[in-house]
Order: structure tokens, then C-alpha cells, then sequence
């Protein structure tokens, strides 16, 4: 069995998990004790800063769209950072599997900083666009090697710790991020926006990187020569890409010819996920393959329900973008707290029906955001649907996270890691692309102008309905994905 093959799922044998004291302490075994706490603080940063900067571009991007005579690609420069970022995530699994997480991390950080860089300082949109692109790729890697570095670095008991402090660390960006942005943007321009976050990075680096060093480095059997990349996957993750990208070019240019590139994305997409995500994840085979595919339904569907939200608080409630954007910002605190709960020791043994009820919870909380759309309906509800369904979403994300670990050999960790971030992304570009589409057919308006000054333009309250809907189907889909993560035992 290749470290591209994961276990089936009758051959595991998952053993109860010990009572433990508490993971999140500051004792010597805790996440902070003295054999974590440099690795911690220094991870969590990294991810601190991603997070702010993941929060503030949807504030500078309209400014410096416009300042660059480019709101005809403003799509493109979200669309360019997930294309790349799927390449990355196949690489790095290859990579940290072969020869360890340190690299890919530190190559990732340098490639994400460049790619700020090169969007603060660009003097043409296509450069902005380029430089989100490669920012894309280095979060790709980013982000997988963190995975590999929590699995080997962490034994079991502290990892449901470490990944709600991962989750905590979005809940200050989300709701300072967008205000922080914005200052900075009126006050000394947009590009500070980009190239303040590089400067910023070398803190955790030097924190970080000696323990990654001393704890995670090297392939996870060193008697074990490195084996050279798979080319096979590394096409299907060009494949993969490529097609994602067509099918979002698609999807934002409702035309008959348009046509044509979305049904290229969608067959480079289909060989290319079979070949990358784990045997029998299309049909929630139990264990691993079931772990991946909900991590796409609950992501998929609950990203781009949001990205529909401030546009419909603005055009059919008349609220102000900065307002729209800042009554979701505390539904950070809630998203925190599921992935404080799921951390908890007793949490262990019911880590399946929890993750189900919080899939219960994601599905409820979009289906009734169309209420908003009527009139009687006080706008501040939407706060508190939206702050129940992430408390859902709290649970699901960082528990499933720590049952990928749990379930990965330590030679497949990378793959196992970067096929969770693949389902993520391309689910959300897929439910994006086909939301968008519905969306701007019923008289939406394009997506792609959310953000924009042209935000304001009418759109039907239908189109809004139309998109909402069907999404929390496929959230409540994930519902029974849910029953189907802990493979039988062997």
C-alpha cells in the first residue's frame, strides 16, 4: 500500500482514546507547556496572520481594482488565489510525506509573502492578479504542511487542542480585520494592506521553524529513502487547477459560449478528483474517505452561503457594506467555542454524533437566512442565525481535522492532509460557480461585483432564495456523512 492508497477502511482499528487531564492547559503536557510552546505560539501566528490578511483583502480589493482600471478582472483575483492554492495542496502532501513539512512550510511562507508583495506594489491589475496567484500557491502549501506539523509534532490527546487554537485565532481578524483594513486603506492606501503582512511573518518564523526543526522534520520513516514525487498526481493536480479554473470563468460569464470552457473544467475536474481524493470519498465510504467528503459539504456550502450575504443585506435591507460585513464578524466567537468544545476530553467518545448535530446546526442556520428578506424581520436576527450555525461549524471543522490525523498513517499524513484541503476548495468553488450562475440568471447580478460600489444594484430577492436553499440541502446532506466518519472495527 502507496502513501497515495490510504487504509482501507476495514483494516483500522481505532482504539479507545484514554482519559486524559485537560489538552489546553499550560502544564508540561498541555499545548503550551515547555515542550510545545514555542511550536505553538509559533504556528498559531502563522495562522493569526493569514487570517488577518484572509479577512482584510475583501476590504482593499474593490480600492485597488479600481485604482488599477480592473473591476472587469476583480473576480479573477479570488479566483487566481483558489486555482493555485489546489496545485499547492497536492504538491506539499507529495513534498511533506517525501521529506518532511519544514520545507514545504517554509517555501509556502516566502510564496505567500512574495505574492503580497507583488499585489501591493503592482502597477497593472494583471500584476495584482499574478500576485494573488502565487499568494494562492504559497497558502496551498501553507496550509498542508501545518496539518503534517500538528500530526507528528502533537500526539493524539493535544491535537483537538491545537486545532481549536487554530480556530481561535480567526475570531480577532474576523471582527478587527475588516475596520483594520479599512483605516489603513483610507488613511495610507490600499497597498499597505498587502505588503504589511510580509514584514510581520518573520516573528513566527523564528519561533517556529528551530521547533518544526527539532520535532517534525525529516520523512516519516527515516530508514526510508525519499521516493521521487508521483508525476501522476502531480498532472492530476494540474488537472485539478486548470479545471477549477475554467469552471469559474464559467460561471462568471453567462454566455452561450461560456459554455464550452465549463464543460472543459468539469472534465479535467472529474478524473482528476477520483485520482486525488481517497477511494470510495464520492460515496462516504466509511472511515477516511467519509472525513474528507464532509469537510467539502460543511466548507463548500457553508463559504458560499456567506459570500451571499453581505450582497443581499445591502441591496434588499440597505445596510452599508462595512455593516454588512460586521454582522457576521461575531459569529467568530461562536466558531471558537464549538472548536473549544470539541476539544474537551469527554468530547472524544461522542465525536461523531456531535459532528452530526453540528452539521444539523450549519444546515438550519442557511436555510433560515432567507428569512431576512422579509421586511418584518429585524436585521439583527441574522447575527444570531449565522453565529448558530458556525458554532456548528466549530464542531465539524476542527473534529474533522483530528480524525484525518487519527486515521492517517504517518507516511500518508501529506496526501491524507492535502485531500481535506482540496475537498474544502473545490467544493467551495464548485457551490460558488453554480450558486453565482443561478444567481445572475434570476437577475442577481454578477457575484462578482459583491464588493464593489456597484454592490447597490438592484437584485430580485428570488435569486437570493434560489441560492440559500439549495445549499443548505447540501449541508443537510452532510447530516448523514456525518454517521459514516469512525470506520468499523477491524
Amino acid at each position: 500500500m502507496t502513501a497515495t492508497e490510504p487504509h482501507a477502511p476495514s483494516e483500522i482499528a481505532v482504539p479507545p482514546s484514554p482519559q486524559v487531564a485537560d489538552p489546553g492547559d499550560g502544564g508540561s503536557g498541555g499545548i503550551l507547556g515547555a515542550a510545545h510552546r514555542a511550536l505553538s505560539i509559533g504556528i498559531v501566528t502563522v495562522v493569526l496572520l493569514i487570517a488577518f490578511e484572509a479577512t482584510a483583502v475583501g476590504t482593499a480589493m474593490p480600492v485597488a481594482a479600481r485604482e488599477l482600471d480592473g473591476v472587469e478582472l476583480y473576480a479573477f483575483a479570488f479566483s487566481s488565489y483558489f486555482t493555485t492554492s489546489l496545485f499547492g495542496m497536492v504538491l506539499a502532501g507529495q513534498w511533506c510525506d517525501r521529506q518532511g513539512p519544514l520545507r514545504a512550510l517554509a517555501t509556502g511562507i516566502a510564496g505567500f509573502a512574495a505574492g503580497l508583495l507583488l499585489s501591493g506594489t503592482a502597477g497593472a491589475m494583471w500584476l495584482f492578479v499574478l500576485g494573488r496567484a502565487v499568494q494562492g500557491f504559497g497558502g496551498g502549501l501553507v496550509i498542508v504542511a501545518l496539518y503534517v506539523v500538528v500530526g507528528r509534532a502533537y500526539d493524539e490527546r493535544l491535537r483537538p487542542a491545537i486545532m481549536a487554537a487554530f480556530a481561535a485565532s480567526w475570531v480577532v481578524p474576523s471582527i478587527v480585520g475588516p475596520l483594520a483594513a479599512g483605516t489603513v486603506t483610507e488613511h495610507l492606501g490600499w497597498r499597505w494592506v498587502f505588503v504589511g503582512i510580509p514584514v510581520l511573518v518573520v516573528f513566527p518564523l523564528l519561533i517556529a521553524l528551530p521547533a518544526i526543526r527539532r520535532t517534525a522534520s525529516g520523512p516519516a520513516d527515516p530508514s526510508v529513502p525519499p521516493a521521487a514525487f508521483d508525476r501522476r498526481r502531480i498532472t492530476l493536480a494540474l488537472g485539478i487547477s486548470l479545471g477549477a479554473g475554467l469552471l469559474q470563468y464559467a460561471a462568471q460569464d453567462l454566455r452561450w459560449f461560456s459554455l464550452l470552457p465549463g464543460l472543459a473544467g468539469a472534465a479535467l475536474l472529474v478524473p482528476a478528483v477520483l485520482g486525488l481524493l481517497p477511494r470510495g470519498t464520492y460515496r462516504a465510504a466509511r472511515g477516511l474517505p467519509a472525513v474528507v467528503l464532509l469537510r467539502g459539504v460543511a466548507a463548500g456550502s457553508f463559504i458560499a452561503a456567506e459570500s451571499f450575504i453581505p450582497l443581499m443585506l445591502v441591496t434588499q435591507r440597505g445596510l452599508s457594506p462595512t455593516l454588512a460585513g460586521f454582522s457576521l464578524a461575531p459569529a467568530g466567537l461562536t466558531w471558537a467555542l464549538g472548536s473549544w468544545v470539541q476539544a474537551r476530553p469527554w468530547a472524544e467518545r461522542y465525536r461523531e454524533p456531535l459532528v452530526a448535530w453540528g452539521m444539523v446546526m450549519v444546515a438550519l442556520s442557511i436555510a433560515a437566512v432567507p428569512t431576512v428578506l422579509i421586511d418584518s424581520v429585524p436585521v439583527w436576527t441574522l447575527a444570531l442565525v449565522w453565529g448558530f450555525g458556525c458554532f456548528g461549524m466549530g464542531l465539524v471543522m476542527a473534529a474533522g481535522s483530528v480524525l484525518l490525523l487519527k486515521l492517517s498513517a504517518p507516511e500518508e499524513a501529506g496526501a491524507n492532509s492535502a485531500a481535506l484541503q482540496i475537498s474544502d476548495a473545490l467544493s467551495n468553488v464548485v457551490l460558488l460557480a453554480a450558486g453565482g450562475a443561478a444567481f445572475a440568471a434570476l437577475g442577481g447580478g454578477s457575484v462578482g461585483l459583491a464588493h464593489t460600489a456597484d454592490a447597490s444594484a438592484a437584485a430580485h430577492p428570488a435569486a437570493f432564495v434560489v441560492v440559500f436553499l439549495p445549499i443548505a440541502a447540501v449541508a443537510a446532506a452532510g447530516i448523514w456523512v456525518a454517521t459514516r466518519m469512525t470506520p468499523e472495527r477491524a
